[in-house]
């Protein structure tokens, strides 16, 4: 294979970005964070830190490609936003040493717009679509047969005249990424070879990754000072990296250019981030579960007017980070603040309710599914 790199990114609409963007804690990335994870992202396979088995496995695979002289098999990467799908993908093709091509699923509305993306490919380039499972179903198919053959059908003509005709694409490995891969289609999953789930990251690979990003940002970054943005981070790259750079713009500006624990605490407390990563919304969210509705349960609904949020986005993008540290329940009454979420917030246990009140609860959530 031809030692070329390209990279090429799509556009995509605006309108499909989550109201959480501008959160300090979002998963996220924002338009100014784009460029920046570009110039400090991993280029080879040994620099990317974490994802011990996934790595492993993924070596295989690359160097038995390398040895046949053959395009790598079509993958899949699942897993919450920030943990580095996006990456990996951009290590495959430098790995193989061809090209790399960016789109997304939203973005492509019309099969005529993943035909010209295909057609643009070379031998053994990489096509890589983000959020795959938000595809339009009428450019899945035409995404099979590029997949299994690599040739793509396109109509020619309208009415009794209409016929169809194959055009021969050449052999490309594809890269999907999903955050919710059980809405990724069984006849659209199963074409792919390799498919694997991205886990949230340990502190230990946290503290690598803020030393990593701090000495190509050119801070000076203690171990204790990385640790303490680490622990912040909620298992996240992109976290830690966005938490390194407002510490750093606060060290700069109101202490000695240095990152310590105590700057590093002091920064993410100013930028609203506190000892679990949690911000503001998070914050109010078990405010309201715990001190005007004594712990719930309460509907999701009436949470979100309680925070003057949007539901899809507390279900979404705040809830699963909360119930993964055992802050709340969901359950078929609705959303529980648990006693972690009282400690946390330095208030009493929840309050004790009555026998027939907690059996009827507990009845509920044993028969019913969670919502």
């Amino acid at each position: 294979m031809s030692p070329r790199r390209e990279v090429v990114a799509e556009e995509s609409t605006s309108e499909d970005a989550l109201p959480a963007l501008h959160r300090a804690v979002s998963p996220e990335p924002d338009e100014l964070e784009v460029g920046l994870e570009v110039s400090i992202r991993p280029r080879r396979l040994g620099e990317f830190v974490g994802q011990s088995e996934l790595k492993e496995k993924l070596a295989i695979v690359l160097e038995a490609a390398r040895r046949r002289d053959q395009p790598v098999d079509h993958m899949l990467f699942a897993g919450p936003p920030g943990l580095g799908k996006t990456t990996l993908a951009g290590i495959v093709a430098a790995e193989m040493g061809t090209g790399f091509r960016i789109t997304s699923g939203p973005a492509l509305t019309r099969g005529g717009d993943l035909a010209a993306i295909l057609t643009g490919l070379q031998h053994g380039d990489v096509l890589f679509i983000d959020e795959i499972h938000r595809m339009n179903r009428a450019v899945e198919e035409i995404l099979y047969p590029a997949m299994e053959d690599f040739a793509i059908d396109i109509i020619i003509g309208k009415g009794p005249s209409a016929r169809s005709v194959r055009l021969g694409l050449p052999r490309f490995t594809l890269v999907g990424a999903t955050t919710r891969s059980g809405l990724v289609t069984g006849p659209l999953r199963d074409r792919f070879g390799f498919v694997t789930h991205l886990e949230h990251y340990k502190i230990d690979e946290l503290c690598e990754i803020v030393t990593r990003s701090g000495e190509l940002l050119g801070v000076e970054c203690t171990e204790e000072g990385a640790r303490e943005i680490a622990r912040r981070s909620r298992g996240t790259p992109r976290l830690a990296i966005r938490l390194m750079r407002r510490v750093r713009d606060f060290v700069e500006v109101r202490g000695t250019g240095t990152i310590s624990a105590e700057t590093a605490r002091e920064g993410c407390t100013l930028f609203g981030v506190d000892d679990l990563g949690l911000d503001s919304l998070d914050r109010a969210i078990l405010d309201a579960l715990c001190l005007r509705f004594a712990g719930g349960p309460v509907g999701l609904g009436t949470l979100a007017m309680s925070v003057r949020e949007d539901a899809e986005t507390i279900e979404d993008v705040v809830e699963p980070f909360l119930m993964q540290a055992g802050l709340i329940q969901r359950t078929a009454r609705g959303r529980v603040a648990t006693a972690s979420a009282y400690a946390h917030l330095g208030l009493d246990g929840p309050p004790l309710r009555a026998a027939s009140e907690r059996s009827t609860g507990a009845h509920e959530v044993a028969l019913f599914p969670t919502t």
